[in-house]
């Protein structure tokens, strides 16, 4: 078996077998169990209530959870703007980086506050130390807020009735004290004992083999990027992202940042199974997100290992696969499966340019962000895929003659109106903000590195991007100008904030009705059937909203230079 490709199965077994003990870990801190780390991190934790004047024995209704959630974020928001927009005299800045300007500072902040990291700046000289200090707080906070967002999910179904959906605040602390910083204190550790540096020097002063003079930039690296990956936020320290070979040093912390970046997810689909007591419907669910990632990535990884027949036409070796824009100490195979990972799970980090992969390979890219539901970033990704469970539900329910129920709990005209409001919103910010765009030359087409169909391509994928929270970018794209930092910063904001109040709206909702026992006329949902079900309807709205854009986009452009 080829060494690259045995190098992937072993990264995904391993973060599966972590997924499933993290997981029953990630239950026990959200169910109020005894775990390990409570003697360390409740004094820590009393400390915090104590200074903020919270109680965290305050159960809340999805209504206040929701109102306690975008209160705080506003605070951040605020407090990030003010340091992007003063940098260049506030202290920790040794490299002397400028001030943003306005529509940048608006970008950024908005971006890392709702864990997209959608980066129109290079990191060497974009930002300075507090700012990059700054941001990487944003990471573990924003991380906090969707998995603090997805135990009030969780809550809803775990009583018969009840209003009482738990409290925000205290699922927040929790999520950051107990499992995002012991983790990504393990995470930098490896990293920084591989080479990532963590300094607050400003450029290193160093001279080549060849005898020349040059500038290089370092920072509180390791850090950082452990956070970016575990809270699968994506934000490069560097303007390359994991590319760079002080972010991603060798092959072992190609592995770490890949396995770092998919544990949370797996691990919460596992402790959906574990809190709730229904172990057999998150295998489900793990089950269909998996043949959806598995579908996206085979493809990806044979296109990119066969390499591009037009170069290998001219008489180049093919042998290592298409390597253009690609790091040839990970190779093809492994940016293959990167390239979907990040993509699917919304991290949005690159060890090699999405830009300059083979078309099809963008074109899985882009429907990873589409889909938006197969495993996901840290707590939304449950709260996507809990729409198409509601949908699915009420379709199935339909067909067969029986009312939906999920979890002992009717669906209903308001649930569904919710339920596809959400999911109707993903595609309408996109394709919206992608015709607006080509429509204004002055905005979207002068804009761009690369004509036709792979410049439509580049303005598909950063409203794609941007609403799915992920972050990467087809980076022949011009995007730090006015339009496309406040075009994109609203996207951010919108698709942010509804994908998370919907649900748990719905949840809410929910909660408060009649349970209804199961029995023999009641719609199982935790079967390979309506797994099947869930996983058709997510193909089907994807299908019908994004084909015709992809069209235009990759498609023809496959067409194009190989359909000859």
């Amino acid at each position: 078996m080829n060494t690259e490709i045995l190098g992937i199965i072993v990264m995904f077994a391993i973060t599966t077998v972590i997924g499933v003990f993290l997981g029953k870990y990630i239950a026990g801190v959200y169910g109020y169990k005894k775990t390990f780390l409570n003697r360390l991190f409740q004094p820590v934790e009393h400390l915090i209530y104590r200074i903020s004047g919270i109680n965290p024995d305050k159960q809340m209704t999805w209504k206040q959870n929701m109102f306690a959630m975008l209160t705080i974020n506003i605070v951040w928001f605020i407090i990030g703007f003010f340091i992007l927009l003063n940098q260049s005299w506030l202290p920790i800045n040794p490299d002397g980086n400028p001030d943003m300007s306005p529509d940048l500072a608006f970008n950024t902040a908005i971006s890392f506050l709702v864990n997209c990291n959608l980066q129109h700046y290079s990191g060497e000289t974009g930002v300075s130390y507090l700012s990059q200090l700054y941001l990487m707080f944003l990471q573990f906070v924003t991380a906090a807020t969707g998995m603090a967002a997805m135990a009030v999910l969780f809550k809803a179904f775990k009583d018969k009735t009840t209003t009482e959906l738990g409290n925000f605040y205290d699922f927040f602390v929790r999520s950051m004290t107990r499992i995002l910083v012991p983790l990504s204190i393990v995470v930098a550790f490896i990293l920084s004992a591989n080479g990532s540096p963590m300094t607050f020097e400003g450029k290193d002063h160093i001279t080549t083999l060849e005898g020349q003079k040059m500038d290089v930039s370092r920072g509180p690296a390791a850090a950082f990027i452990a956070i970016k990956h575990l809270g699968t936020n994506g934000g490069g320290f560097f303007g390359a992202n994991s590319a760079h070979p002080l972010e991603n040093p060798n092959y072992l912390t190609n592995m770490t940042e890949m396995v770092t970046q998919m544990i949370i997810p797996f691990a919460l689909v596992f402790a959906l199974g574990f809190y709730l007591k229904k172990r057999k419907l998150s295998l489900t669910i793990f089950a269909v997100m998996t043949i959806g990632f598995i579908a996206l990535t085979v493809p990806n990884i044979i296109n990119e290992t066969q390499g591009n027949p037009l170069i290998t036409q001219m008489g180049t070796d093919p042998h290592l696969g298409a390597m253009e824009g690609k790091e040839i100490r990970f190779g093809s195979a492994a940016s293959a499966y990167w390239s979907i990972a990040t993509t699917v799970i919304s991290t949005g980090s690159v060890n090699a340019m999405h830009d300059s992969t083979m078309p099809l390979s963008g074109m899985n890219q882009l429907l990873a962000m589409m889909i938006n539901c197969f495993y996901g970033g840290c707590g939304v990704g449950i709260l996507n895929y809990f729409i198409f469970i509601i949908l699915a539900v009420f379709i199935s329910g339909l067909m067969v003659g029986r009312t939906p129920e999920f979890l002992g709990k009717k669906i209903e005209a308001k649930e569904m109106k919710i339920a596809m409001i959400v999911a109707l919103f993903h595609p309408f910010l996109i394709l919206v903000g992608t015709a607006l765009t080509a429509y204004l030359p002055e905005f979207g087409t002068k804009t761009l590195n690369n004509p036709g169909f792979h410049g439509f391509s580049e303005m598909l994928y950063e409203f794609t991007s941007s609403s799915a929270n992920n972050g990467s970018g087809f980076e022949g794209l011009g995007d730090n100008t006015p339009w496309w930092n406040i075009s994109t910063g609203v996207v951010l904001l919108l698709s942010r904030f509804i994908p998370i109040i919907g649900p748990i709206a719905i949840a809410g909702l929910l909660a408060q009705k009649k349970y209804i026992p199961e029995s023999a006329g009641t719609l199982k949902t935790d079967t390979a059937t309506f797994g099947f079900m869930t996983l058709a309807v997510i193909l089907l709205i994807a299908a019908l909203s994004f084909f015709p854009a992809l069209t235009l986009g990759p498609i023809a452009e496959q067409l194009q230079y190989f359909g000859k």
